[in-house]
């Protein structure tokens, strides 16, 4: 029995310790996330427009999203989109000038272009640069933009948009940088979207970028970082971004944002200018 007693006080300690050891966790920091991969562009554009001829845009670059909100697209705006209408559209000296004109057409009162690349410039990732001079006035609001070409995950904002450039009239020099999907779109309030005022958004050209790759979307003004929006890998709903997508040039007038604090009619015609649009390839 003494013999046992002396055992069991030797055996019990050890069995403590044993289970002491099993259940202690050691103080190792857990790895940090590896950072997103960053890519390189090419140097030279794969796609562009200088604007650097006289008259309509270049219609092999360039077609026209024709009407208004009856055709299932747009905010509650004011202007009917016109086709190829100079009093609309016109490159001279240099430039692209959209000019939004008030009068009434087609059941609006307004008159404006809304260019489109799709078909004649569809990219899929890529540096997309647009140089550009926006207008002035409550009510103008004026956008440079991508959209799907194909629509594979469904509607608005199923597959997604990019915005390059988004400017309010009301809220003069602040300009916004967005992307929208099934997850974050304004609808319901959990859009991704950064803004920053800037000097002189309507007095002198600024340029607008988006470096859009596999893991990232980034968009910066002045070559300055403003938007960042990382690839999730969650699903489309997240991240509809690896389809084609196309480039929209455009001048509304009023609707649900630009006209949010009414609209001047005074600043009519008003005229968004664009020096260039640039496309550069991603590198493999």
């Amino acid at each position: 029995m003494k013999f046992r007693t002396m055992i069991l006080s030797y055996i019990i300690p050890l069995l403590f310790l044993a289970c002491g050891e099993e259940t202690a966790k050691p103080n190792i920091p857990l790895p940090e996330p590896e950072p997103p991969r960053e890519y390189t562009f090419e140097s030279n554009p794969s796609w562009a427009d200088e604007f650097d001829y006289e008259g309509l845009p270049d219609d092999t670059k360039w077609s026209y999203d024709v009407g208004n909100g009856d055709n299932g697209w747009g905010n509650n705006e004011l202007q009917y989109y016109t086709e190829a209408r100079s009093e609309n559209v016109r490159v001279a000296d240099g430039l692209l000038t959209i000019t939004a004109i008030k009068e009434e057409m087609e059941g609006q009162e307004y008159t404006s272009t809304r260019l489109v690349s799709k078909g004649k410039g569809d990219f899929l990732y890529g540096r997309i640069e647009v140089k550009a001079k926006v207008p002035e006035g409550r009510g103008t609001w004026p956008a440079a933009w991508m959209l799907p070409t194909d629509w594979a995950y469904g509607a608005w904002p199923n597959s997604g948009e990019i915005d390059i450039l988004e400017h309010v009239g009301y809220d003069q020099d602040v300009v916004h940088i967005s992307v929208h999907t099934k997850a974050y779109h304004h609808s319901i309030n959990t859009q991704k979207t950064a803004f920053r005022k800037i000097s002189n958004a309507s007095t002198e050209f600024h340029l607008y970028r988006v470096d859009w790759t596999p893991d990232y979307i980034r968009g910066y003004v002045d070559n300055d970082l403003l938007f960042q929006f990382a690839n999730e890998k969650k699903g489309f709903e997240v991240w509809p971004f690896d389809k084609r997508f196309h480039i929209l040039l455009n001048l509304a007038v009023g609707g649900d944002w630009g006209g949010a604090q009414g609209i001047d009619e005074s600043v009519f015609p008003a005229k968004l200018e664009i020096d260039y649009v640039r496309v550069y390839n991603l590198k493999e």
